[in-house]
Protein backbone atom coordinates (compact mmCIF):
# COMPACT_ATOMS: atom_id res chain seq x y z
CA UNK A 1 0.00 0.00 0.00
CA UNK A 2 0.92 3.25 -0.67
CA UNK A 3 -0.39 6.67 0.27
CA UNK A 4 -1.38 8.69 -2.90
CA UNK A 5 -2.81 11.56 -1.49
CA UNK A 6 0.69 13.15 -0.81
CA UNK A 7 3.59 14.01 -2.90
CA UNK A 8 6.44 12.07 -1.54
CA UNK A 9 8.04 9.57 -3.61
CA UNK A 10 9.94 7.58 -0.77
CA UNK A 11 7.16 5.50 1.24
CA UNK A 12 8.51 2.68 3.35
CA UNK A 13 6.39 0.70 4.80
CA UNK A 14 7.12 -0.73 8.42
CA UNK A 15 6.55 -0.97 12.34
CA UNK A 16 7.03 1.36 15.39
CA UNK A 17 9.95 -0.70 17.22
CA UNK A 18 9.92 2.57 19.75
CA UNK A 19 8.41 6.12 20.74
CA UNK A 20 10.96 8.20 23.01
CA UNK A 21 7.59 10.25 23.92
CA UNK A 22 8.88 14.24 25.26
CA UNK A 23 6.07 16.71 26.29
CA UNK A 24 5.93 18.77 23.24
CA UNK A 25 7.66 16.41 20.08
CA UNK A 26 8.54 12.82 20.51
CA UNK A 27 11.01 10.55 18.41
CA UNK A 28 9.31 7.50 16.96
CA UNK A 29 11.48 4.70 15.34
CA UNK A 30 9.56 2.97 12.66
CA UNK A 31 11.91 -0.45 11.42
CA UNK A 32 11.79 -1.15 7.62
CA UNK A 33 13.19 -3.61 5.43
CA UNK A 34 16.18 -1.40 4.64
CA UNK A 35 16.74 -0.23 8.37
CA UNK A 36 15.22 2.02 10.88
CA UNK A 37 13.74 5.11 10.32
CA UNK A 38 13.67 7.41 12.94
CA UNK A 39 10.61 10.71 12.78
CA UNK A 40 10.45 13.25 15.07
CA UNK A 41 7.13 14.64 15.29
CA UNK A 42 4.42 15.99 18.16
CA UNK A 43 3.30 14.11 20.79
CA UNK A 44 -0.18 15.30 20.12
CA UNK A 45 0.24 13.53 16.32
CA UNK A 46 1.69 10.76 17.89
CA UNK A 47 -1.80 10.29 20.53
CA UNK A 48 -4.06 11.25 17.69
CA UNK A 49 -3.02 8.85 14.99
CA UNK A 50 -2.52 6.12 17.95
CA UNK A 51 0.62 5.05 17.41
CA UNK A 52 2.67 2.20 19.80
CA UNK A 53 4.96 -0.09 19.40
CA UNK A 54 4.07 -2.54 16.58
CA UNK A 55 1.89 -0.02 14.76
CA UNK A 56 2.01 -0.85 11.12
CA UNK A 57 3.25 2.61 9.58
CA UNK A 58 4.67 4.12 6.04
CA UNK A 59 7.59 6.27 6.61
CA UNK A 60 6.97 9.32 4.36
CA UNK A 61 10.85 10.57 3.53
CA UNK A 62 11.17 14.36 1.87
CA UNK A 63 14.65 15.64 2.34
CA UNK A 64 15.01 15.74 5.96
CA UNK A 65 11.60 15.41 7.02
CA UNK A 66 9.93 11.96 8.17
CA UNK A 67 6.40 11.70 8.37
CA UNK A 68 4.46 9.12 9.64
CA UNK A 69 0.88 7.85 8.36
CA UNK A 70 -0.67 4.81 9.92
CA UNK A 71 -2.02 1.75 7.87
Amino acid sequence: MSIQAVNVRNQFKGKVSEIIRGEVVSEVDVQTPFGIVTSVITTRSVDELGLAKGSEVVALVKSTEVSIAKL
